[in-house]
């Protein structure tokens, strides 16, 4: 697996970070999901540069200019609901992307620590050949990016795969090289060195869903 972690060097990427885990910032839900939005939009960016172009002609009201035009078709897959955010922001960029989406949450059956992932609903555009990028913000154990994966792949076989994370742990980012393709690429703004004992990353920022979008029952 390819790793590309963006916060090796300093950017602007520094500063939506920082906003994104400051707990007096982060209570501001509006500018949370615009900060996670703007971070999908640099990572969109930085992951374009790796893609395929050919040459077009495009005629201006003056003449004409050839261009280099994005050749692959994009399938953008989020998990509902914390991906929306981070699902805009890459859309943003990849506007003419298709897109799927995916409810997975954490179970905890017997009201211990360990959980199973559960997806209930997905919807998705065949995958066949087609590149896809798969987004959530919080890469903590790797399962929900596993489960996403694994149920996706009833709707065909992609041509390339690459995953898109805000922050991840060191675990997480282990355990998805074991379960994804060898040529898979994987697009970190921020890593952590560690999860708590129920599996969130430390330090991380919390729940990014409920950040988002108000806490849920």
């Amino acid at each position: 697996m390819i790793v590309h972690h963006l916060l090796k060097n300093a950017s602007i990427l520094n500063k939506f970070i920082t906003e994104i885990r400051n707990e007096s910032i982060q209570k501001d839900s509006l500018r949370f999901r615009r900060n996670i939005e703007r971070i999908g939009e640099i990572l969109g960016y930085e992951l374009s540069k790796t893609l395929s172009y050919s040459p077009k002609p495009i005629k201006t009201p003056l003449g004409t200019k050839t261009i280099a035009q994005l050749t692959e078709k994009i399938v953008l897959c989020s998990i509902l609901r914390a991906g929306l955010p981070l699902h805009q922001g890459l859309l943003n960029y990849f506007d003419d992307a298709e897109n799927a989406f995916i409810s997975a949450y954490r179970n905890h059956p017997d009201g211990s620590k360990n959980f199973d992932i559960v997806i209930e609903y997905f919807a998705s555009p065949d995958i066949n050949n087609k590149t896809l990028l798969l987004a959530d913000p919080m890469l903590a154990t790797g399962k929900s990016l596993v489960g996403v994966y694994n149920g996706i792949k009833k709707f065909g076989t992609p041509a390339k795969i690459h995953l898109i994370v805000v922050i991840a742990s060191k675990q997480g980012i282990n355990y998805i090289k074991e379960h994804f393709p060898e040529d898979t690429t994987l697009w970190i703004a921020a890593i952590d060195d560690s999860l708590n004992d129920k599996g969130y990353i430390l330090p991380g920022l919390g729940d990014a869903g409920d950040l988002a979008f108000g806490e849920k029952m």
